[in-house]
C-alpha cells in the first residue's frame, strides 16, 4: 500500500529550490576561498634550500608578470603611476610564496618601474627633483604592504591548522565515543543473556531475548559504521546501509526471503546516519521476526533516495501483514524505537500495514522558509 507523502504548493518549492541553489553556490564560494587562501608555492616542496629556491622563483615569476602587464599598460597610457602595479605584485607574492617571494617582487618590480617607467626611463635619474620623495614614499608603502601581507598569511595558516587540529581531536572523541557505546550496548546484551538463562519462565525468558536482540542490532550498528566509514564528520550512505542490509539480510533472513536494495550514493552528517541505521536495523528486525512468520517465501525492500527535496528510506514486505497481531501494534516497543530514531535523525516515521504487507517510512524533507525570511 502506498503511502501518503507530504507535498508543497508550486510556491512553495521554486523557494525551497532556490534557497538550495543559494547553500549550494555559498558552499562552493567558500570552498574556492578556502582553496585560494591555502595555496603556498612551496608546501609541497621538502628541504629548506629547495623550498626558498621556489619561493624566489615564484617571486620572480610574480615581477616579470607585472613587467608584461606594465609594458601593455604604457602603449596606451605611458608613464602613469610608475609604481602602481608594484603593490599588487609584492601582495600576490607574499601571500602564496611566502616573505622571500615577496621580497624578490619587491626588488625586482620597484626597481624595474623606477629605471623602465618613472621618467627619464631606462634611467634611475631624476627629470624632477620632487621624484626622490615619490620614490623614497612608494618604497617604503611597498614594504609596508609586504610585512602586512606576511602577518596575514602567518595568521590565517596558524588559524587553519588550529581548526585542523581541533577537528582532527573531535573526530577521535567521536570515534572514541562510538567504541564505547558499542561496548556498552555489547556488555548490556550479555548481562540480559545472564538474566535470560537464570529465569525458567518462558515470556520473560522471551522478553530478555528479544531486548537482548535489540541491544545487540544498536551494537552491530555503532561496528558497521565503524569499519565501513572509519573517522569523519560525513558518511557516505550507500556503502554503510548496504553493510547493514547484508548482515541483517545473512544472519537473520531464511535463503526463501529475497532482499532486494536500492540505495542511491548520499552522504549525510555521522550523526543523522547513525540514527538511520539505527531505524533500518530495527525495521529489518521486524520483518525477520514477524513478516513471514506463516509463509514459505517473500521479498524484503529497501530503498534509499536522496535529493534534491530530503531523503527518505522506505523498507517494505510482502509478508502477513495485519494478519499478525503484534506486528500491528503501533505502540509497541519496535515502534517506539522507531519513533525515537526518527527523531534523532531529524524526520518522521510512518508505518502502513495491509493484507500485503508492511511499509516502514522514514522522511526528512526540506523545510519552507518563513514569510520573513522569502
Amino acid at each position: 500500500m502506498p503511502l501518503e507523502t507530504k507535498t508543497f504548493p508550486a510556491s512553495t518549492k521554486y523557494v525551497l529550490a532556490s534557497r538550495r541553489r543559494n547553500r549550494s553556490a555559498d558552499g562552493k564560494g567558500l570552498r574556492s576561498v578556502h582553496r585560494i587562501a591555502q595555496f603556498d608555492v612551496s608546501r609541497r616542496i621538502r628541504g629548506a634550500k629547495s623550498k626558498h629556491a621556489v619561493q624566489a622563483l615564484f617571486g620572480l615569476a610574480c615581477a616579470v608578470a607585472m613587467f608584461g602587464v606594465r609594458t601593455v599598460v604604457d602603449i596606451f597610457i605611458p608613464h602613469i603611476g610608475p609604481f602602481a602595479m608594484v603593490y599588487p605584485t609584492v601582495l600576490i607574492a607574499t601571500l602564496f610564496g611566502h616573505l622571500l617571494a615577496g621580497l624578490v617582487a619587491w626588488t625586482l618590480a620597484f626597481g624595474w618601474a623606477w629605471f623602465m617607467v618613472l621618467p627619464p626611463a631606462w634611467s634611475f635619474a631624476f627629470k624632477d627633483p620632487a621624484d626622490l620623495g615619490r620614490v623614497i614614499i612608494n618604497a617604503a608603502s611597498g614594504l609596508i604592504v609586504l610585512v602586512l601581507a606576511e602577518a596575514f598569511r602567518r595568521a590565517v595558516r596558524q588559524a587553519h591548522d588550529q581548526l585542523a587540529t581541533d577537528a582532527e581531536r573531535r573526530l577521535h572523541l567521536i570515534a572514541d565515543l562510538e567504541h564505547r557505546t558499542k561496548n556498552n550496548f555489547a556488555l548490556v546484551a550479555g548481562m540480559l543473556d545472564i538474566q535470560r538463562r537464570r529465569h525458567q519462565e518462558p515470556a520473560v525468558q522471551a522478553a530478555l531475548a528479544d531486548a537482548s536482540r535489540r541491544v545487540k542490532t544498536f551494537a552491530d550498528a555503532y561496528s558497521t559504521l565503524a569499519l565501513a566509514q572509519g573517522e569523519g564528520s560525513a558518511v557516505a550512505m550507500k556503502p554503510y546501509l548496504e553493510e547493514i542490509v547484508d548482515r541483517l539480510a545473512a544472519a537473520s533472513f531464511s535463503a526463501s526471503v529475497t532482499v532486494v536494495r536500492r540505495i542511491e550514493p548520499y552522504t549525510l552528517p555521522r550523526e543523522e546516519a547513525v540514527a538511520i541505521g539505527l531505524y533500518l536495523n530495527e525495521a529489518l528486525a521486524n520483518c525477520a521476526k514477524y513478516a513471514f512468520a506463516d509463509l514459505d517465501q517473500g521479498v524484503v525492500e529497501v530503498d534509499f533516495e536522496g535529493p534534491p527535496d530530503g531523503w527518505r528510506l522506505i523498507v517494505s514486505d510482502n509478508g502477513c501483514g495485519v494478519s499478525l497481531g503484534p506486528r500491528s501494534s503501533v505502540g509497541g516497543l519496535g515502534s517506539q524505537l522507531m519513533q525515537a530514531f526518527a527523531h534523532q535523525a531529524g524526520g518522521r516515521h510512518d508505518l502502513q500495514l495491509s493484507e500485503t504487507g508492511c511499509q516502514a517510512q522514514l522522511t526528512k524533507t526540506a523545510v519552507a522558509p518563513r514569510s520573513d525570511e522569502a
